[in-house]
């Protein structure tokens, strides 16, 4: 696949933690995962601290933003460690998955779990 077609993966994580180590670790994997997979990254969005808690997550927005833009040219998702790293929760991992959908991508996990064929169902449109 040519650089210039493939999809462009933004990197999403967060990090409540002082500790960045298993941060590095992840984002490590990452980077690793868009290299194997030929990817292209548009970059990386990393709420930290009280912001990787909530439902408000800056960056993520940011990146949602910037996927949005970017997807009217090219297929965009959005590269995370592990499902987790979206939120522990089930119903708000949903919801996250599903504002990634509306803004033109697909989620993907650096373990090969991702919604891109069920992308029509996190929206509500019959595939």
């Amino acid at each position: 696949m040519s650089e210039s077609m493939a999809p462009v993966a933004f990197v999403y994580d967060r990090c409540a933690s002082r500790t960045v180590r298993h941060l590095e670790m992840r984002l490590l994997g990452c980077d690793s995962y868009v290299d194997r997979m030929g990817w292209s990254m548009a970059g990386r969005w990393i709420d930290l601290g009280e912001d990787a808690l909530t439902a408000q997550r800056p960056k993520l927005v940011a990146l949602l933003d910037a996927m949005q833009e970017a997807a009217a040219a090219r297929e965009v998702l959005c590269l995370v460690h592990n499902w987790g790293r979206l939120s522990a929760d089930g119903p708000e991992r949903l919801a996250f998955q599903t504002r990634i959908v509306r803004a033109g991508g697909w989620s993907e996990t650096t373990f090969g779990e991702s919604d891109r064929h069920g992308r029509a169902l996190l929206v509500g449109r019959r595939p």
